[in-house]
């Protein structure tokens, strides 16, 4: 086997990088990281945009009052569909990276959320139809699937030892686009504003997020497109566990940013521009926290601190049912956003967790250096798109049973019983599988002298 080589990233035209190799430190200090860097900063401003697009109708909902003819329950189903839809494309987008490359795909994600904007813009207006705006809401759901192919992208970007800490500022900084368009909308509602004028300002923002992709952005010629690996992360029973897992982190963040300002409006008759002054707090401290949560797992081991976060998020629940129960606003706003923040740094330390179980993985296989380096990011980079998908399904299951709470009891306790149950159940596999298995019991009775292997207790 030759060395890995030390020489700088070499591109061809487009912006293609053939040589690329940032477990060699040699090669990261050098020239990897600068580059690396880069693709980071203007992939996140793509995701950014993209979640915005995506929580757009969580927006809307708000500006739609008693002219419109939607009920709360219509609302609702409405937010369901738009992540539902988020969630699915999610896989093909995870792929497309490897079909089109990473920078190229970000051009095209990019441009392609001009189609729901503008289509929101043409159709706002009170007199139509449920049906039309739940079509056009589903167009919105394209906006979620650039987190998927954001993150695939950057985790080839990046060594194993910085990806916590990579993967959670990426997704850190998207998930603020929920919080952004949430304050845009505030201002714009306090400047008694329509809905139109939020549309109006983020077309252009879509174009120059396009444009900066393709000016700065490079595509990596080794990450190809391996159905191969899609199969074997799909057969692997980790990536359903860490799907079931983000259900609770991610699925908790994305549900509750696009149903907190119904809830208030419905269960505690709050006005749209009361719920907007609350509504976007929660999302912004979660997204902030969300690249803490990727260093911590980074430093402590993203297993420990996922359980430890369930445990958080379960208590938080907790008490929100008790501030359900009594209406009391205070309480129910700022535990609320407590489960904000909680989601935000499980988010992190979840996704940190990924590429570190397909490393040990590769390394019980016998596998060194490079070639167990390679062998993790390849099935890693491919469960990523199933995981975010299947975790953010968790945002429909959210919405649905909030609907069904509010239609059943006229409020959202039921919904969080549900909850906390899902919670314990998160707790319960994270210790199970991660620190309680077989793995990790090895790893616990290795011998001192042995150089242990990275274990599933470490990720």
């Amino acid at each position: 086997m030759t060395a890995p080589s030390t020489a700088p990233a070499r591109h061809r035209g487009g912006r293609w990088i053939e040589e690329w190799d940032p477990e060699n430190e040699a090669f990261w200090q050098e020239t990897g990281e600068k580059v690396a860097r880069r693709n980071l900063f203007f992939s996140v401003l793509s995701e950014h945009i993209g979640f915005s697009i995506w929580t757009l109708w969580s927006v809307m909902v708000l500006f739609m009052g008693p002219e419109y003819g939607l009920t709360p329950a219509d609302k609702f189903l409405l937010t369901s569909m738009v992540t539902l839809v988020g969630a699915v494309v999610r896989v093909p987008y995870t792929f497309a990276v490897a079909i089109f490359g990473g920078r190229n795909w970000t051009v095209i994600s990019a441009s392609l959320l001009l189609i729901p904007t503008i289509a929101a813009f043409t159709v706002m207006k009170p007199g139509t139809s449920f049906s039309t705006f739940l079509w056009i809401g589903l167009l919105a759901g394209i906006g979620g699937g650039n987190f998927a192919s954001s993150m695939t992208n950057i985790n080839a970007f990046f060594p194993l030892r910085k990806k916590g800490w990579a993967l959670g500022l990426n997704a850190g900084g998207g998930n603020i686009g929920v919080p952004v368009i949430q304050l845009i909308a505030l201002a714009i509602i306090g400047a008694s504003g329509g809905p139109r004028v939020l549309l109006g300002i983020y077309i252009p923002l879509i174009v120059l997020a396009a444009v900066l992709a393709s000016l700065f952005m490079d595509n990596i010629a080794s990450v190809k497109n391996d159905t191969g690996a899609a199969k074997d992360a799909a057969k692997d029973a980790h990536t359903w566990i860490m799907s079931f897992l983000y259900v609770g982190t991610f699925g908790s963040f994305i549900g509750y940013a696009f149903a907190f300002g119904q809830v208030l409006q419905v269960q505690f008759g709050r006005t749209p521009l009361q719920a907007a002054y609350l509504t976007f707090i929660g999302p912004l401290l979660g997204s902030l926290i969300r690249p803490v949560g990727g260093w911590l797992a980074d430093r402590y081991g993203g297993a420990k601190i996922t359980l430890w976060n369930y445990v958080g998020m379960a208590l938080a629940t907790a008490v929100l049912i008790v501030a359900s129960m009594q209406k009391s606003l205070p309480l129910f706003v700022t535990v609320f956003i407590v489960l904000f923040v909680l989601s935000g740094l499980g988010n992190g330390s979840t996704y940190k967790m990924i590429p570190g179980i397909f490393q040990a993985k590769a390394l019980a296989k016998g596998l060194e250096g490079e070639e167990a380096a390679s062998h993790g990011r390849r099935l890693s980079g491919a469960s990523m798109g199933l995981i975010g998908a299947v975790g953010a399904l968790g945002g429909v299951g959210i919405n649905l049973a909030f609907r069904q709470s509010f239609l059943t009891s006229g409020s959202g306790t039921g919904a969080f019983v549900t909850f906390l149950a899902f919670y314990a159940a998160c707790f319960a596999v994270t210790w199970a599988v991660y620190l309680r298995g077989p793995a990790a019991r090895a790893a616990k009775a290795a011998p001192s002298e042995a150089k242990p292997q990275l274990s599933y207790a470490e990720v």
